[in-house]
């Protein structure tokens, strides 16, 4: 086994060219950029003697001709919205790498994990979490373009979408960028991913009365903008009573209507999330989130609701696939790994809930990422291809 980690980092450069926007990339899912992308590294699978091809949900799968067992292997190739340039593709590189590698490896990219479309449509179409209905019910996010004509526009309409065979393999492997600083404030290498948080999203709605800003008293108004930020203080106030060390929290939109300077606001609606790789403490939050709702109504003029949007479930990693992959990196680089949970979704959440999985992360430079200045060393990237392939091998031996 020999990785060139001169070719590997080629690769990820020429990769980088598709859909080039500043130092980053530009490259939604289904795209003319990111179908370029796509049928480039098709091509560069077959290159390197896999039998490839991509399926009607835009999923590539390159299979191994050597005997096994097998690893699976690969992450997305799309992109945020001018955004950077390694967030996806370095797993989808590093998997041809590994192939390439002699390694006994097949190479997955899946399709929109970063949500243009759905939630993880690519991952959750392979391990067969998705239904031809909600294909027909998907549309983009930013511009309400129906799914299924996107991937008729895409040249992807009418093929049928593959699926796994969890007896083909003996796990999955999935490396990333860390997306956080906790790598390169400790001056280390290689992050050993212990598991992968899950998200627990809602929607609060605050109910008020929509009236005149200058002629209606302070003691009669129900103002839902007011009741929302007060809300949103007191959640922030519990929350770190009853979270994790690592847990995190977000208010990412707060919106209110009729939303003019000289109107009291009569609706708020506010999508609020929170992350964890520990079920016991996500369900410890829901319990505080729903007490600090019932506490607003009691105080407020408004009339608050909790909706659940989405209530994932935390995905570990194999303890064995763990194993390996530090003894792997404590043999190339003594001393410069660290355990450590992400926090941030991946398809190999999605993979873990039918075979055993792994992740690897290397650091992000200024822990930086989804915008387009985000970057890692090029020693950071190779000394992470090394590694994970030495853990591969591991694991294969094993």
């Amino acid at each position: 086994m020999k990785v060139d980690t001169d070719r590997f980092l080629a690769d990820l450069k020429r990769l980088r060219e598709f859909g080039a926007f500043r130092t980053g990339v530009h490259r939604p899912t289904y795209s003319p950029q990111d179908m370029e992308a796509r049928h480039w590294f098709l091509s560069r699978l077959r290159e390197e003697g896999l039998e490839a091809e991509m399926d009607g949900i835009g999923n590539i799968l390159g299979r191994s001709p050597k005997p096994g067992p097998h690893l699976l292997a690969g992450s997305h190739l799309e992109s945020q919205n001018e955004a950077g340039w390694l967030d996806g593709a370095l797993g989808c590189v590093a998997a041809l790498h590994l192939a390439a590698s002699g390694l006994p490896v097949d190479v997955a990219v899946f399709a929109d994990e970063e949500g243009h479309y759905g939630s993880f449509i690519g991952s959750r179409s392979f391990t067969g979490l998705l239904e031809e209905a909600e294909i027909d019910r998907l549309a983009n996010k930013y511009h309400d373009k129906p799914l299924r004509d996107a991937l008729r526009e895409a040249g992807l309409e009418g093929r049928p979408r593959i699926q796994a065979d969890p007896a083909r393999y003996r796990g999955f492997l999935e490396m990333h960028i860390e997306q956080g600083r906790q790598l390169e404030k400790r001056g280390l290498g290689i992050g050993v991913v212990t598991g992968i948080v899950a998200i627990w999203q809602w929607r609060i709605v605050i109910e008020g009365q929509q009236n005149h800003a200058g002629t209606t008293t302070m003691d009669e108004r129900r103002d839902a903008g007011m009741a929302a930020v007060r809300l949103l203080a007191m959640i922030d106030e519990e929350f770190p009573r009853h979270c994790a060390e690592r847990t995190v929290w977000t208010a990412g939109r707060i919106a209110l209507s009729p939303g003019a300077p000289s109107i009291i606001p009569g609706r708020a609606e506010i999508l609020f999330q929170y992350r964890d790789v520990d079920i016991d403490v996500l369900r410890r939050l829901e319990t505080v989130l729903r007490r600090c709702v019932a506490e607003s109504n009691r105080r407020e003029r408004t009339e608050a609701t909790l909706e659940a949007l989405s209530l994932s479930t935390p995905a570990v990693c194999d303890p064995a696939f763990q194993d390996a992959l530090e003894a792997a990196a404590e043999a190339l680089a003594p001393g410069r790994s660290l355990r450590m949970p992400s926090g941030a979704g991946h398809d190999a959440q999605y993979l873990a809930r039918i075979m055993p999985a792994a992740m690897l992360f290397v650091p992000s430079i200024n822990g930086i990422s989804h915008h387009w200045t985000e970057d890692t060393k090029d020693e950071d990237l190779a000394l992470g291809m090394r590694v994970l392939a030495e853990g591969a091998r591991r694991i294969l031996a094993g």
